[in-house]
């Protein structure tokens, strides 16, 4: 039996929900308004007593999987490892399709947010790039540059 139904979103939990939006925002996602979440359902799904959460889902124009971005009020967040590299284990990246890798790229260092490592290119099919983005957050951006048959 297949219980998987569709891929429906990302968490990520952020300390600064504001500037986290932002920079997805900024690559050319929409943000939906910010939602406050916070009681029994919460409680029971997480395990925590008393949580309260504020969350903003984003999505891309063409559509596809959303990113839940939420930030705890209560209990207050605990440190990540911001300067994870890719081999450590756990959610490494988000990952986006992009029309122009080096505009988006540019984008993120105008921000302030460098690449991990450089820009490669895979069979002279994709462009690809790793941007350590706001907390962290590893955001892996492509760009189709050939089409495949």
């Amino acid at each position: 039996m297949t219980f998987a139904k569709r891929f429906d979103h990302v968490g990520i939990t952020v300390a600064d929900l504001d500037a986290v939006t932002a920079f997805f925002v900024g690559l050319g996602l929409e943000a939906g308004e910010k939602m406050p979440v916070e009681g029994e359902f919460l409680d029971t799904v997480i395990g925590m007593t008393g949580a309260r959460v504020e969350i903003v889902m984003l999505h891309a124009p063409a559509g596809g999987t959303t990113v839940e971005l939420s930030s705890f009020t209560r209990p207050d967040h605990l440190p990540g490892s911001p300067a994870a590299p890719a081999n450590e284990l756990g959610l490494r990246n988000v990952a986006f399709e992009v029309h122009d890798l080096q505009a988006a790229v540019d984008h993120a260092a105008a921000q302030g947010f460098g690449l991990v490592g450089g820009i490669g290119e895979y069979e002279g099919v994709w462009r690809m790039a790793y941007v350590r983005g706001p907390e962290g957050i590893i955001v892996s951006l492509a760009e189709q540059i050939r089409g495949t048959s």
